[in-house]
């Protein structure tokens, strides 16, 4: 299990927030718009104070009635006001994030599709859909609790005090006596719930990622007795998961009440110091309920603040994860402009070189040739270099000695989606998505029509199958096709491979999962397809290659012999060796 541990940074990046913010461009007048509501509310917020100030000191006292009723009709006006803006600039900010969110995840699955296989090789697929999904998610709280928020609590508290500091200034310092005591409780408050963040945010991937790898290899487990084992290995994990948690929830236990006691504080020497200038006419009454209002107004977003911080960064730091996927410059260059319309299918390795690992060659000084229509056989035992020779055929992986060509033609010279559409490809794990059949034959190809379907269905004979399933090819297939069987998932991925009309057809240990009469029924296909097409068939039957024109053994990556099949015998070298295992292990069964 492969878990990515997040380490806590304590400084602001202001380069990730811009880069943050320039997919906020196109949505430039929402964001103005919300940084508008921002100002507004910081003025709106000490007006009503302000007005049951003016309220108490000149109606109420003097008995001006009929003043009265007006300065509360403009309080419940205010309200109304203040109501409105906030749940505009409530929904502004949430639908600027969500829009960027949506942006953003286009922009990094586009940018997932196109990265080279190798890229895949080395991260685990919980890291790149916690990428596309979680982290993204994050980002969306930069826009709806980060930045836009703290900006509008920031000005509501400037706003205040500005308006507290001008009706009397003695009494702010007064009722803001205890603030230091919060300054310190906001910065202990702010580093630990920060650091149980990130332990909450390893423990949820540790959580994940258990249950997803043992969920998938559930089999496993079960065959091999270790469910006490894996329980436990998960009650700790668990366990460490609750325990992240409560220590955020200790934080905020804290943290609130204390803000309550320091709030009760600034309200009690602000009454005490205030009582005496009342009495000493030196402060009216009104000013002493107003500053009870402002008050309560100031402590609200001062509670709030130490958490967007949090939030923010959080978001930064999921950001700086996506933004490495979108930096991410492993991905095959696709500038050729070949289209390969007319591809005949000749073939050349010329002294192919390959390694996954730097220097670690797979594939060494590979050189043959296949003309077009030719059938070419590739043996060799597991770990000899078979299935990378189709991998970069496909160019699904680049080389890093010699070249490959078709049709004469350096693979470079293609484009990516013309290359590939001409190359049919049967693997030996098939995968099937979740969905129709109808859909995993097609690939959600609109150009592929039923009838055709059904007709390429016929041919590899496996249309009667499909019917006899519940919606026929609107059968819904499960999670990796989980409801059909290795041969039955075999035979439909030949179809698909049939239904774009290659040129070129790969067929992966094709027959190795299926049953005698399934293989009989790909090897009858097999024999009417390559009589039009190159084929390159990677097999450990022998049996199924004996009329391939060329035989092609590979062992730890190089080419020990190659020729027809009657050929390879007469050398009684690798070949012959292979087939006689087989032969003598068919007779013994």
């Amino acid at each position: 299990m492969n878990v990515e541990n997040i380490a806590v940074k304590k400084v602001f990046d202001s380069s990730l927030l811009r880069r943050i913010f320039s997919f906020a461009v196109p949505y430039k007048r929402s964001f103005i718009i919300s940084m508008l509501l921002t100002v507004v509310l910081a003025v709106i917020s000490p007006l009503r104070p302000y007005l049951i100030q003016v309220t108490v000191d000149k109606y109420i006292s003097n008995q001006l009635l009929q003043m009265l009723v007006w300065v509360t009709i403009l309080q419940i006006a205010l309200l109304l006001l203040e109501t409105v803006v906030r749940f505009f600039f409530s929904y502004l900010t949430n639908w600027l994030g969500q829009s960027v969110v949506k942006d953003l995840r286009v922009t990094v699955y586009k940018k997932i599709v196109r990265l080279n296989l190798a890229f895949f090789d080395k991260t685990p697929i919980g890291t790149l859909t916690t990428r596309t999904i979680n982290d993204i998610e994050a980002i969306n709280d930069v826009f709806s609790e980060g930045i836009i928020s703290i900006v509008a609590d920031l000005l509501m508290i400037i706003a205040i005090l500005t308006v507290m500091f001008l009706e009397d200034w003695r009494l702010t310092l007064v009722s803001l006596s205890p603030f230091p005591i919060l300054i310190i409780a906001t910065y202990i408050f702010k580093e630990s719930v920060n650091k149980s963040f990130y332990q909450v945010r390893n423990a949820v991937s540790a959580l994940n990622a258990f249950v997803q790898e043992h969920i998938t290899g559930m089999v496993v487990v079960q065959a091999f007795t270790g469910e006490k084992r894996e329980f436990a290995r998960f009650r700790q994990i668990n366990k460490d998961h609750r325990d992240a948690n409560i220590h955020a929830i200790f934080a905020y236990s804290v943290f609130f009440p204390v803000v309550e006691i320091i709030l009760a504080i600034s309200l009690g020497l602000m009454v005490w110091w205030g009582s005496n200038k009342v009495l000493n006419y030196e402060v009216t009454q009104g000013v002493m309920i107003a500053f009870i209002m402002y008050l309560n107004m100031l402590f609200r977003p001062l509670r709030m603040l130490a958490d967007k911080f949090n939030t923010l960064q959080m978001g930064l730091v999921a950001s700086e994860r996506v933004f490495k996927i979108l930096d991410n410059q492993d991905y095959i260059p696709d500038r050729g402009h070949e289209q390969g319309r007319d591809m005949k299918g000749a073939i050349s390795f010329d002294h192919v070189s390959f390694a996954y690992v730097e220097d670690r060659y797979v594939l060494k000084d590979i050189t043959f040739d296949a003309k077009p229509g030719d059938t070419v056989a590739i043996v060799g035992h597991t770990g000899s270099g078979k299935t990378t020779i189709i991998s970069i055929l496909n160019r699904l992986y680049e080389v890093q000695k010699g070249s490959i060509k078709i049709d004469g033609i350096d693979l470079a010279g293609y484009s990516l989606q013309a290359l590939r559409s001409r190359i049919g490809v049967v693997l030996q794990d098939v995968f099937l998505f979740s969905g129709s059949i109808y859909d995993n034959i097609t690939l959600h190809n609109a150009a592929i029509s039923r009838e055709e379907v059904i007709s390429a269905s016929k041919l590899i004979g496996i249309h009667d199958f499909i019917m006899q399933l519940p919606g026929g090819y609107d059968y819904q297939v499960m999670e990796r096709g989980s409801t059909l069987s290795l041969g039955q998932r075999q035979l439909i991925s030949f179809v698909r491979a049939l239904l774009y009309n290659p040129a070129i057809l790969i067929l992966d240990e094709a027959t190795s999962s299926v049953d005698t009469e399934s293989e009989q029924l790909i090897q009858n296909a097999i024999d009417k397809l390559i009589a039009d097409r190159t084929a390159i068939i990677i097999a450990h039957r022998l049996s199924t290659i004996s009329k391939a024109d060329k035989i092609i053994v590979l062992d730890k990556g190089e080419i020990k012999e190659m020729g027809s099949h009657e050929e390879l015998l007469k050398l009684e070298g690798f070949y012959y060796k292979l087939h006689s295992m087989q032969f003598n292990a068919s007779a013994a069964g």
